[in-house]
Order: structure tokens, then sequence, then C-alpha cells
């Protein structure tokens, strides 16, 4: 029986023999790197400093004016003018039905009942012991009841008094959610309502 080698076997053979020489039993070395532009990016790191630019930072910043896709700018001030007119321009355009009041209810929940009470009562957690620094208004009052949706919506963005803004953690649709939640079941005492 005759051992033929053909070239392609023999290219099998190189290639086997180079892997196997490649193989490093010390987890500690990396063997050899027969690709250095795979292994070792030649872009700039993010936070990395970079000779290209004048203030020699990679991560530059937006050209100004410059918008997130899908991001519509809030044009509404953050002044007692921008509350009434928000309150009087803006409209709810989330309709009522069970899976929006069930996400009006977790997300206040999670960001609005801290502060202002699973009631709405402004009786929550920080200010019941002792860490927040004044009572947080009653949702469920008369007075907060009327108020125009688009006013809770400007509070909610904007923030109002020693309130934050929290338009960076809560998605609009889901603000929008929070207010139908306040009118339809909070404003009845229908907290331990499931759904």
């Amino acid at each position: 029986m005759k051992f033929i080698i053909t070239y392609i076997d023999f290219y099998v053979l190189v290639i086997m023999a180079l892997a196997l020489d490649s193989c490093e039993s010390d987890r500690n070395k990396r063997g050899y790197n027969y690709l250095p532009d795979m292994t070792h990016s030649l872009a700039y790191e993010t936070y990395a400093p970079n000779p290209i630019f004048e203030d020699g930072k990679t991560a530059q910043s937006p050209v100004e004016g410059t918008i997130p896709r899908h991001i519509i700018p809030y044009q509404y001030p953050n002044t007692s003018e921008g509350l009434k007119l928000a309150g009087l321009e803006l409209r709810n355009p989330v309709e009522s039905s069970m899976e929006n009041l069930l996400r009006g209810k977790n997300v206040y929940n999670i960001f609005c009942a801290n502060c202002h009470g699973f009631n709405g009562k402004g009786d929550g957690n920080l200010y019941a012991s002792g860490k927040y620094p004044s009572e947080p208004p009653s949702l469920i009052s008369t007075n907060m009841i009327n108020k125009p949706d688009g006013e809770f919506y400007h509070i909610i963005t904007s923030g109002s008094a020693i309130m934050g803004s929290f338009a960076s953690i809560i998605k609009p649709e889901d603000r929008w959610k929070i207010i139908l939640y306040l009118k339809e079941e909070l404003s009845k005492g229908d907290v331990n309502q499931t759904y």
C-alpha cells in the first residue's frame, strides 16, 4: 500500500501542525498571534486620549442643536407660564384601558409612591421616615384632580418646587399612563383594585 501525499493533504498537515504549535498549556500565555489586527483594535477606545481632535478626547459631544432619533424635545419652559400653557395645550393621548391603567399603576408605584404614597395622600416612605424636608402634596385632593392633564405632564417632565424632573427616567407614554391612573383610579380610592 503506497502512501501518497497530495498537495491538499500537505497543506492540511501544515495547518494542523501550526494549530497544535500555537496551543499553549499555560493559560497565562496567549500563544502565537497570527492576526494581530484582530486582537488589538486599531480604533481609539471611547475614553482614551485622541490626538486627532483639538480637545484630545475620543468621545466627542454631539453637534450643538442635534436631537437624538425618536426624541421630541419638550417645548414648554419650566416656568409658571410654561405650566399654564402646557395645561391648556396638552391632552392625554393614552386611551383608558385596563392595560394602560395597570401600567400607570406600576410606574406610579415605582417612581411616585415613595414620596406621594401608594394612596396618593403625600404620606410616602421618604416623608414618613423624616428624610424628606417637606410634605409632598396630596395627589387626590380636589385641587389636584381638577388640574388639567397637561399640567401634571409638565410637572413630571420639568419638575416643580423641590420635586425634580423625571423626564430622563420615565418615558413620555408612561407619564401619560401615570396621569390616567391618578385621575381614574387613585382619585377614587381604588388603590388596591386588581386587574
